[in-house]
């Protein structure tokens, strides 16, 4: 099972990348047919050293391409209309990008008849495969049967998310009450099917495959006996905060207990880990302040024509340890915004100005906080810094808020790229489950997918306030 972080990537999302890496490798190798027509040149060309390289910009340009315009959303496969559009700015975005890489590296150019070809083989294919996949699912083995014991809320949780994620390729059979009291009851569509004490005779009958606990209560209400037997007998069990973890890729709070977190795996900060991590965020914000000098002069002059000075905001935040610095930011409200006490923003806030509407909107105002990251007081990637007044109340409100502050903040990170623009407690809440899951899996290559996963929501302005 792959996972980034710790959250699984579902088996068939992977099976459709790699058969669209294959389909493209097989649009490439029949217009190149097609292109020659004979057996020899063919067979000349596919042997040039550059044909390899040529084929892998073609197969990642695609790749990324499809990923960014959401081609691997089973909720966008499964409108026609939708996809056929979303290919077509796909492939164009894919032919843009491959044209500029061969002004630069002419020499890794497939070739003006390939490359037409290739266009409309790529097209057609991966339209086609898709609408097989829709109809099918393309899927030759049974979904996993799961079985929950305990009508806990966090195991209700769990079988929604499962219910609005086919591509799990999960299915519940039901759950057991802790009593046997309500036999028959629905939940949320898999109604109680018998009582925990028959967890065992009734896993076996329904050829279950993982069993989940989620008891209201567990002491003495607990089936371990039975429960050891199946696990013996290879059937996985597991607690539903485990599940709900590695299937969301956030930490439930609900009812979470200081032990579960106490006694898990993760939350591991190695010297490396933490070097590694500082190294990175130097570098790379190095890099990104001269490619972003240009627009942030431009974001400066438009700022100033529009609204005067001061062209840059300057506020407090929270960082790590609970020690505050002065965030940078481009001014994008109002000089008196705050005239009558912080608050946080809302969408349609009426103190944002129309050049603040716009760099909000392009995350431009963001670009100021590389200096942050380059002097230390953030991460390129880690939990959002929130203002000393916001957390202390969200401290006396949400449990184990203070914990997010045992990492750098971040100029991104999980939650942004997992969740929308909060402006709430509950969105509070909801941030802390991804931010502590963030935390709980802290590494580089989670960060680099998050880095990845940033552009794509900086390009769709998702989540943008």
């Amino acid at each position: 099972m792959l996972k980034i972080g710790g959250q699984k990537i579902p088996a068939r999302i992977l099976v459709l990348l790699a058969s669209d890496a294959c389909l493209t490798i097989l649009a490439l190798l029949v217009s190149t047919g097609l292109r020659f027509h004979s057996v020899g040149p063919v067979l000349l060309y596919l042997r040039s050293p550059l044909t390899i390289p040529r084929f892998l910009v073609v197969i990642a340009a695609c790749l990324l391409a499809l990923y960014y315009h959401d081609l691997y959303d089973p909720e966008v496969i499964g409108h026609r209309s939708e996809l056929y559009v979303r290919l077509f700015q796909a492939l164009g975005t894919a032919c843009l990008g491959l044209a500029l890489i061969y002004y630069f590296f002419p020499d890794w150019s497939l070739g003006r008849g390939i490359a037409a070809l290739a266009a409309m083989a790529i097209l057609l294919l991966t339209y086609g495969w898709r609408l097989l996949w829709e109809r099918t699912g393309m899927m030759l083995t049974e979904p996993e049967r799961v079985l929950v014991v305990g009508t806990g809320a966090e195991g209700i949780s769990l079988v929604k998310l499962i219910l609005a994620r086919p591509e799990l390729h999960m299915k519940v059979v039901g759950f057991l009450d802790e009593k046997g009291e309500n036999i028959g009851r629905s939940l949320v569509n898999p109604c109680v099917i018998g009582a925990a004490a028959d967890v065992e005779e009734i896993a076996k009958r329904e050829k279950v495959d993982r069993v989940v606990l989620s008891l209201a209560e567990r002491r003495g209400g607990t089936p371990a006996k039975q429960l050891l037997n199946l696990k013996f007998a290879g059937i996985t069990v597991e607690d539903a905060h485990r599940v709900h973890e590695t299937l969301s890729g956030r930490i439930y709070l609900q009812r979470l207990s200081p032990s579960w977190l106490i006694l898990s795996d993760g939350f591991r900060k190695s010297p490396f880990l933490i070097a590694s991590k500082r190294i990175f965020d130097l570098v790379i914000s190095a890099v990104l302040l001269v490619l972003a000098l240009p627009f942030m002069l431009l974001t400066a002059f438009a700022i100033w024509l529009e609204s005067g000075r001061p062209i840059l905001f300057r506020q407090e935040r929270t960082g790590l340890h609970g020690k505050t610095f002065q965030i940078l930011k481009f001014r994008s409200m109002r000089q008196d915004a705050e005239q009558h006490g912080p608050k946080w923003a809302t969408r349609n806030d009426q103190r944002i100005t129309r050049v603040g509407k716009i760099i909000r909107k392009a995350r431009l105002d963001e670009l100021p906080q590389l200096f942050n990251v380059f002097r230390g007081d953030m991460s390129l990637v880690g939990p959002r810094p929130e203002r000393p007044v916001f957390c202390q109340m969200l401290e006396e409100k949400i449990p184990f808020f203070a914990q997010r502050h045992s990492v750098r903040p971040g100029l991104t990170g999980w939650a942004q790229v997992k969740y929308q623009y909060g402006s709430s407690l509950e969105d509070g809440w909801t941030k802390l489950e991804y931010e502590l899951f963030y935390i709980k899996h802290m590494s580089l290559t989670l960060d680099l997918a998050i880095l990845f996963e940033t552009v794509k929501v900086v390009l769709s302005g998702r989540g943008a306030n």
